[in-house]
């Protein structure tokens, strides 16, 4: 299959220039605001010309950001494009850090998991990040297809190495749906729920979800690509007619188109914190936030793990992530996968997280 192509390329400045020169110059027209920064600052900042400060500013403007150059305040940004760009993510990206140590956008993919998980293969370090601004071969769990329309949401995946045993792989399904549901909440003040074992939800109706892969060995995990796809700004006629009554998307919930670029910044930021506490042995201080915003617990549920069909009710999570279900003869399951369906409500209460 041919490899597809990012969005844009970088342009080597020269042969000593400094990784990720869009991302430093964006970096530093934002921290300067409306008073500028000089392409002669810029250009000692990066240790290049002047003329090359230009080249990358006129590159910047061609892919949609308004850059205005005034005599006396120097290179001024009014606004960005509503594209991803892998330079302007990592501009807003606190250093260090190991999530999203490098970031891949492209244009169209088959599957950002499948681009990730070649990288895997290749030995790359865990941290890496790959968005696509459109799927033609999207999938979430059980081998369902993704919606994943172009422009419209977030789609991505990324590369982790954690020190953990295959069986507490659900841990990281954990983390990651508290860091997109933490993510959402700090960038549109909207409050979503968690639908065990990976949907981000409102309600009945689900805005995102989380896909784990896994390259593992009897007791140790090889690489995990973990894949989060989320409707962003997907209008609720765009919707396959099939899911139509059980998706939503965040501007619907919002009432108000959101920037998709911050949204995926906060979420990166959201994740790297969560996965530094699991890295440290504290998984419970991840869990105890996912129980205050799970809608699963205390509900009836019906699960099904290939031909058997467990009917119980959600009592709580385990120590490694796991689903703990009483079935109607009291016995307690373990429940780490399957096809989850909730039982019909009368009224859903709003979701309060302290």
């Amino acid at each position: 299959m041919r490899r597809p192509s990012p969005i844009s390329t970088p342009i080597a400045l020269s042969p000593s220039a400094v990784p990720h020169p869009d991302a430093r110059i964006l970096a530093a027209l934002r921290a300067s605001g409306e008073t500028g920064a000089s392409g002669a600052d810029l250009a000692k900042q990066l240790k290049v010309s002047r003329a090359a400060i230009w080249a990358r500013i006129e590159d910047l403007r061609r892919a949609g950001y308004d850059i205005v150059a005034s005599p006396h305040h120097g290179y001024v940004l009014r606004a960005t494009p509503d594209v991803l760009h892998a330079d302007d993510i990592l501009s807003r990206l606190d250093e260090p850090r190991l999530i999203a140590r490098e970031v891949q956008v492209f244009q169209e993919t088959s599957s950002t998991n499948e681009i990730v998980d070649r990288l895997a293969r290749d030995g790359v370090p865990e941290g890496v990040v790959v968005f696509a601004e459109a799927q033609t071969a999207g999938r979430g769990r059980l081998g369902r297809r993704w919606f994943s329309p172009p422009g419209r949401g977030l789609w991505f995946s990324v590369l982790l190495r954690p020190p953990l045993r295959p069986q507490a792989a659900t841990q990281l399904t954990v983390i990651s749906a508290v860091a997109v549901a933490r993510g959402i909440e700090r960038e549109t003040g909207l409050h979503p729920g968690i639908k065990w074992p990976n949907d981000i939800v409102f309600g009945e109706r689900k805005c995102g979800g989380i896909l784990l892969e896994l390259g593992a060995e009897l007791d140790h995990i090889r690489h995990v690509v973990l894949g989060i796809g989320i409707d962003v700004n997907v209008a609720a006629g765009e919707f396959p007619a099939e899911i139509q009554e059980t998706a939503t998307s965040l501007s619907e919930q919002a009432g108000r188109p959101l920037d998709r670029t911050a949204l995926a910044v906060a979420i990166l930021r959201e994740l790297e914190a969560a996965y530094a506490r699991l890295r440290r042995g504290d998984f419970h201080e991840v869990s105890d936030e996912w129980v205050r915003r799970c809608t699963t617990l205390g509900r009836g549920v019906r699960i099904q793990m290939g031909g058997r069909l467990i009917i119980g009710t959600a009592e709580a999570l385990d120590e490694e992530g796991a689903l703990l279900v009483r079935t109607p003869h009291g016995r307690l399951e373990r429940i780490v996968g399957g096809d989850v369906t909730l039982e019909k409500r009368s009224t859903d209460q709003p979701l309060s997280v302290p």
